[in-house]
């Protein structure tokens, strides 16, 4: 991903996208696009939006709806992306990057459009899809640059559900997404895995940006947002499908979750989360996906407790 970028150095010396005129107009002078004329006010996709300055994640595909306004509409933003500002015609806000204050649209509340209430209206031109396979793309060639390399975590604890409500709500994560992992069965589906002969666990991909958030304090959260020590599932989900595991890519990842449960074990916690390797995700059905996000929900067997 990141093809072509042009690179130049901004404010703080951060490393922004070179922008065309046009872009220059609308996020560093505040303008705005005609209605209907920007190429994702009728996009369709899973994947994220990125700010077109700096590439910072900003919106979910599962947030986008369709306001009949003719510009892109999200009822949400990822945590900590966007940022609320007064407008300077004194009436509406402006909503901006967080990261490079580049202009994005304006929020507005209280038209009843989604459950939220909350519309963000973005012009196309301050941002940038990126659609969910390429989040984790081969290499570039020599000739093309990328400003981040995505990373990816596995977490199983217990449902997926809360699992993925919590990551998907802390600064960094770029996406959660609910599937199954451990198993031997190819492409397994929900109903198989219930039945506990499969092998498989519920399991939560987490795609974070590393120059925000580190693979050890994720799995401080996910220590912190279920029980370590329930040895048969997870609050009233009993099942081998709903244990505690870490699946590691490398044994840089084993050695700090191991001093992590070393560290709870000092104060007292008998541990049960296993480590295992990293072996083949397969995501969940789609009714799986946002589950909590889209039905207003709050997690029933997943809190925060903090224990660092």
């Amino acid at each position: 991903m990141w093809k072509n970028f042009n690179i130049f150095r901004g404010k703080n010396n951060m490393q922004y996208n070179k922008l065309t005129q046009e872009e220059q107009r609308v996020i560093l002078h505040k303008g705005t696009e005609m209605a209907f004329s920007g190429e994702y006010f009728d996009h369709k996709g899973d994947g994220i939006y990125h700010c077109k300055q700096c590439n910072s994640p900003l919106f979910k595909s599962s947030s986008k709806f369709d306001s009949g306004t003719g510009w892109p509409s999200f009822d949400d933003a990822i945590e900590g992306a966007v940022k609320e500002l007064p407008d300077a015609d004194g009436r509406r806000i402006e909503i901006v990057c967080a990261n490079c204050g580049g202009h994005l649209g304006h929020v507005f509340r209280g038209e009843q459009f989604t459950p939220k209430n909350t519309r963000h209206c973005v012009n196309s031109i301050s941002i940038k899809f990126e659609d969910d396979k390429k989040l984790n793309s081969l290499p570039l060639d020599e000739n093309e640059q990328k400003s981040v390399e995505l990373k990816r975590a596995y977490f199983a604890a217990g449902c997926f559900w809360g699992v993925e409500y919590h990551f998907e709500h802390f600064p960094g994560v770029v996406s959660a997404v609910s599937g199954y992992m451990g198993g031997d069965m190819k492409n397994p589906d929900y109903h198989s895995v219930c039945t506990g002969q499969t092998g498989h666990m519920e399991v939560v991909e987490v795609t974070y940006d590393p120059t925000m958030v580190d693979f050890e304090i994720l799995t401080k959260l996910f220590f912190e947002i279920h029980n370590p020590e329930q040895t048969n599932g997870q609050g009233p989900d009993i099942g081998s499908q709903y244990l505690s595991a870490i699946f590691y890519n490398d044994e840089s990842e084993k050695q700090i979750a191991q001093k992590l449960i070393n560290k709870l074990e000092e104060k007292g916690l008998k541990v049960a989360t296993k480590l295992y390797p990293m072996v083949d995700f397969y995501k969940a059905e789609d009714y799986h996906q946002d589950y909590y996000d889209k039905t207003g929900k709050i997690p029933y067997c997943h809190t925060y407790t903090k224990r660092f």
